[in-house]
């Protein structure tokens, strides 16, 4: 395929670390003017990571972000990881591991484009404001191709790349992947109530009991954000973290100073949703406040009260939502149970190329079924939805 004028001009550099990147490069190909904001992109987000040895090689995820230049200035990014392991990435290809382990092949070391620990749809061909972006892009897919040959990784993947991304990844190179998260939207509702009139009568009933319930020992909840937010609050937050993250996977990925060095200078865009009882925090969830949509992202507690996750993680984020007039709500990967508290379906995507041809055939027959698998659950759900017959929606695509 024939390159491109700005892909004759370009060079394309890796940098080790978020740090050997101009910050203000970084944003501007991050959010430029006219995207929704996405503070998971910001040099903020990254840096707190690297800095906080929460993404760095001695965790298993190695630096290597490509950056794309011209006459000097900095284009395009792609944030890149080489990778020792499939962990925290929520695009699950342990499967294609193993089969590869077992045929011979060495499947690690592989590259990950993403945003570590992060399941939330977004831009992973970082482009400024240009008249060249649609090329711009084309050359980062391509980079990292020549990347991956040059290092001779068994597989790229791009994971949660917005639709169109998946799009053109498809037509250079990538094999392309479908999944589902749950999302709630905001159809215009005033208060929660009036999203609560939009249920089935025993729904509306269900939601009604699970938060009178999450709140009957006493329970207090309490939205932090902004300037408000402080170490005790980090300190707390980062015990229930720790607590249920050691009990549901063994090794939470967090280290302690990444709150505080996100909370630093991402402050506004955090909402920390904490639980009281009795004088002391018991139960915590994070939330990123983008430009139309609140991600949830952690949760933990420390003691058990019925209902009190859905409160903490999904209710409140609701009303918070509402509150401040936002469009949707992600409340992290899987998780069907959101189905029945008016979480609807919404397709994902990720991008893969792999080195290997006959494993690539291989991958690309699997997807062919997993899609197909993935379109009948979404359609099953969409006739399962708590909605009334009137208000019911249809499964969506993530914005970007």
């Amino acid at each position: 395929m024939r390159k491109s004028e700005v892909e004759r001009r370009a060079r394309v550099r890796v940098a080790n670390s978020v740090a050997e990147i101009d910050a203000a490069a970084w944003d501007a190909c991050a959010n430029p003017a006219g995207a929704p904001f996405d503070p998971f992109l910001t040099y903020a987000f990254f840096d707190a990571l690297e800095r906080s040895g929460s993404a760095t090689v001695d965790t298993g995820w190695q630096p290597f972000h490509l950056v794309l230049e011209n006459d000097g200035r900095i284009d395009a990014i792609v944030p890149l990881y080489v990778k020792s392991h499939s962990r925290g990435e929520y695009v699950f290809d342990h499967a294609w591991a193993d089969a590869w382990h077992r045929a011979g092949g060495r499947y690690y070391p592989k590259l990950q484009a993403c945003v570590p620990f992060t399941p939330v749809t977004g831009r992973r061909v970082l482009v400024g404001a240009s008249p060249d972006a649609d090329a711009l892009r084309r050359a980062m897919a391509r980079a990292a191709i020549d990347i991956a040959e040059k290092l001779g990784v068994s597989s790229l993947h791009v994971t949660f790349p917005t639709p169109a991304e998946a799009e053109l990844l498809g037509r250079n190179g990538y094999l392309r992947r479908v999944d589902q998260q749950f999302h709630w939207k905001n159809r215009g509702y005033a208060a929660f109530d009036d999203f609560l009139g939009a249920l089935a009568s025993k729904k509306r009933k269900n939601l009604r009991r699970e938060r009178r319930d999450a709140l009957a020992n006493g329970i207090e909840i309490e939205w932090i954000t902004g300037r408000d937010l402080s170490e005790r609050h980090w300190d707390a937050f980062f015990r229930f973290y720790m607590d249920t993250g050691n009990r549901k996977w063994g090794s939470p990925y967090l280290t302690r100073q990444f709150f505080s060095l996100v909370s630093a200078t991402l402050a506004d865009h955090i909402l920390l949703i904490l639980c009281k009882r009795a004088g002391r925090y018991v139960a915590g969830a994070l939330n990123f406040i983008g430009s139309d949509t609140l991600y949830g992202r952690n949760w933990g507690c420390i003691e058990d009260h019925p209902f009190l996750h859905f409160e903490t993680c999904y209710y409140q984020a609701i009303d918070f939502a509402i509150a401040h007039k936002l469009g949707t709500v992600e409340a992290g990967a899987q998780g069907g149970h959101k189905v029945v508290r008016g979480y609807e379906p919404t397709t994902t995507h990720s991008a893969h190329w792999i080195a290997d041809a006959n494993l690539r055939r291989a991958i690309a027959r699997y997807l062919d079924q997993e899609r197909a698998q993935v379109s009948a659950d979404q359609d099953w759900v969409a006739a399962h939805l708590p909605f009334r017959r009137s208000d019911a929606p249809a499964p969506t695509e993530p914005e970007g």
